[in-house]
């Protein structure tokens, strides 16, 4: 018999820790369809992770020197259920971001690849409240009704001239959002056991690591091009990767699974938003009422309804 308890949650905070997240990862893919063209994707997430790492590791260094705590925990138990959980997590990081990048770099020239990248991601507000069943999470009526009505909406967005117009693009980028539930699971089972930045900060290494050895033998890149890419690496390690998925993971500790999946997906929103407006994307009027569809979602999932159901 499992002894996985179902936790208590504060929706109210953690929804306005992921809507920041939402918010900075959702220009991420602005910044990312723009060094797509510029950097191998495997180079790409390689240096954008260890950026992160080396970031998150100066913020521990920086919380020892205030609290006189230390780096890593001190228990031998604690230091192997962070090995752990940060293997698993960075894994899962590795092959997400990986296949994130590899389909926006695929698409065809004239594509929204910023837009459609966002609300294919997004699916995962679909896959999560699918998956945590089998954690016996408390599924209540709103994030029921309001999982059909995100998914009708990245519909609009992405298949807006049927299912003859899906890319490969479209195909690596669903792949992603399996991957992105299963990380959102992952933390969920265990964000109450492991501290949030020493968890990031581990995956993110051992991201970069794993990226940077394929990398090595798949992917060629000049140093004379860092230059050029440079404020985009800057912008995906340090916030896009360094604060945005530790606020996941803090803003995770109050929010139920399910909730926290659809006021994510709001990173799709803004990322067709910012694909029109700085990458000059063209959105039709189907398009944008997908946007409008997730956006609606989201604001619903956050209203409590009275009936609910909880699984055995």
């Amino acid at each position: 018999m499992s002894n996985y308890r179902t936790p208590t949650y504060h929706n109210g905070k953690g929804c306005l820790i992921l809507g920041l997240t939402s918010l900075i990862w959702g220009l991420a893919f602005v910044v990312q369809t723009d060094a797509a063209n510029r950097i191998p994707p495997l180079t790409f997430n390689c240096l954008r992770s260890l950026i992160a790492a080396a970031f998150l590791f100066g913020l521990l260094c920086l919380r020892r020197a205030m609290l006189k705590t230390p780096i890593l925990p001190a228990a031998k138990e604690d230091r192997k259920a962070l090995l752990l959980v940060g293997t698993v997590c960075g894994i899962l990081l590795t092959l997400t971001v990986n296949l994130q990048q590899w389909g926006l770099t695929v698409y065809p020239e004239g594509v929204a690849a910023a837009a459609r990248g966002g609300f294919l991601t997004a699916l995962y507000v679909v896959f999560v409240p699918l998956l945590s069943v089998f954690l016996r999470q408390r599924i209540s009526l709103s994030v029921l009704l309001a999982v059909p009505i995100a998914a009708g909406g990245i519909y609009l967005l992405c298949l807006s001239k049927g299912f003859s117009h899906i890319y490969l693009g479209d195909v690596m980028l669903l792949l992603c959002a399996l991957g992105f539930s299963g990380h959102i699971l992952v933390i969920a089972i265990f964000h109450d056991r492991i501290d949030s930045i020493e968890l990031s900060m581990l995956q993110f290494l051992i991201c970069g690591i794993l990226s940077g050895v394929l990398a090595l033998f798949t992917e060629s890149f000049s140093p004379t091009e860092l230059p050029a890419v440079l404020p985009n690496l800057l912008y995906m390690g340090i916030l896009s990767s360094g604060v945005a998925y530790t606020l996941q993971i803090i803003g995770q500790k109050y929010t139920d699974p399910a909730l926290a999946s659809i006021v994510m997906s709001l990173e799709s929103v803004v990322a067709a938003l910012g694909g029109w407006l700085i990458l000059e994307n063209t959105l039709t009027a189907r398009e944008l009422f997908g946007c409008i569809l997730v956006f609606l979602a989201i604001l619903l999932a956050q209203i409590r309804l009275p009936i609910g159901r909880k699984t055995k």
